[in-house]
């Protein structure tokens, strides 16, 4: 048995010195779905107010996920810009500002990190004002806003995650840059390559020539998919003979049906996605393709919670030298079952048991795939224009009518 890691503070290290000695660095889990389920987020906007709102609830999720192995723990800013806290009737911005919940969620990210060995990550993604064809200036300065309380709260360092059109990604990087901090970039894109038709390779090449030290992709499509699109990105990188540490936080759901644009086109996004979760096992097994791949920043995104990312460090447990403590009472590989009172279930307290089980679904009359939507609009669709003002009934009819339910 190995070693527990007791999350007792240490003297830290940087992302790119952990990165640069070989180590493997596991990433958090997906906060805006986490939230949502327990009642504290609201799925539409997706945005974090929870920081001002219920800070509890944001500071005992990042202490899960440190506990399970986490030692990079993202602030929970996704969808904090101000034009996205703002938008299509969310006045998010007006009743809380941009700055306090960015400011917010900072605060609790160390605080939380300051009980163990983790970093705490800044970070930007997609804006609304991108996708309505605002110009590169106002883009940027949705970026600036967030760089600018990530500074004064002096966060370890950055990433630019979750974007579809690498054109916008670069840009936030550029923004990021000027920090003077490291920078991680990661797009929501798999094999097809982003929204614009540009392949993964290339947005590697691009993210990196701007700035990026580490790169990879996030969110939209399952591990077998994204780590697929993160060995187009360096080979993109090899032939380009640029170097950058790989990254990979995909969703823990299965989406072998998805389309280019992931899974938000699946009828089942967003509250019909529980029977597509990736189980542990499933995710032991993305840990170590991700590891034979190369990639040394491992985490999740969207349906990871803290018992996913505690397999990950369990999976990975030798190469890193010991376990979380949240693996303390649970054993690796189920080996706590040998103290189960049944026999049945005794015998399952093995590697082999658990790595080669096929789940039910147990749903007898559900397709195992489905058709996603596919509308096709992207930056400058009618459909994709921000607006401050909540959605109208007429634009809903509009959109019902387009989609034929």
């Amino acid at each position: 048995m190995l070693p527990i890691r007791k999350t007792a503070k240490q003297g830290k290290r940087g992302i790119l010195e952990r990165l640069d000695a070989g180590e493997i660095v596991i990433g958090d889990g997906g906060f805006v779905f986490a939230l949502e389920k327990r009642g504290y987020v609201k799925a539409g906007p997706w945005t974090p107010e929870a920081t001002v709102e219920h800070p509890e609830a944001v500071r005992q999720l990042h202490r899960e996920f440190l506990r399970a192995g986490s030692n990079v723990l993202q602030t929970f800013t996704f969808y904090a810009s101000e034009d996205k806290l703002e938008n299509r009737g969310n006045y998010v911005a007006e009743k809380i500002s941009c700055q306090k919940v960015n400011e917010a969620a900072c605060d609790i990210a160390r605080e939380v990190a300051n009980e163990g060995d983790a970093l705490v990550a800044g970070g930007v993604s997609q804006t609304p004002s991108y996708l309505s064809c605002k110009d590169k200036s106002e883009v940027k300065a949705a970026f600036q806003k967030q760089l600018e309380v990530f500074m004064k709260k002096n966060v370890d360092f950055l990433i630019a995650e979750y974007f579809e059109h690498v054109e916008e990604a670069v840009w936030a990087v550029e923004v990021l840059k000027e920090s003077g901090k490291p920078v991680a970039a990661t797009m929501c894109i798999g094999p097809e390559g982003d929204m614009h038709g540009v392949p993964p390779g290339q947005c590697a090449v691009q993210l990196v020539k701007a700035g990026a030290s580490i790169v990879g992709v996030n969110c939209h499509f399952d591990p077998e998919t994204s780590i697929e699109t993160v060995r187009l990105m360096k080979e993109g990188l090899q032939a380009a003979k640029l170097k950058a540490h790989l990254m990979c936080q995909p969703l823990a759901f299965h989406t072998p049906d998805c389309g280019k644009q992931g899974f938000i086109d699946l009828p089942e996004f967003p509250f019909g996605l529980e029977p597509r979760i990736a189980t542990r096992w499933d995710i032991q097994k993305y840990a170590r393709k991700a590891y034979d791949l190369g990639i040394r920043y491992i985490g999740g995104c969207c349906g990871f919670e803290p018992y996913h990312i505690r397999a990950i460090a369990e999976e990975l447990g030798p190469e890193r030298g010991f376990l979380p403590e949240a693996s303390e009472k649970h054993g690796s590989w189920g080996d706590n079952l040998s103290m189960h009172t049944k026999p049945w279930v005794r015998a399952r307290a093995r590697k082999e048991y658990w790595e080669n089980l096929k789940p039910a679904s147990g749903r007898p009359y559900c397709p195992c795939m489905s058709k996603p939507d596919g509308w096709g609009v992207t930056k400058g669709a009618k459909e994709l224009m921000q607006q401050k003002e909540a959605t109208t009934e007429q634009q809903l009819k509009e959109l019902f009518q387009k989609k034929k339910f």
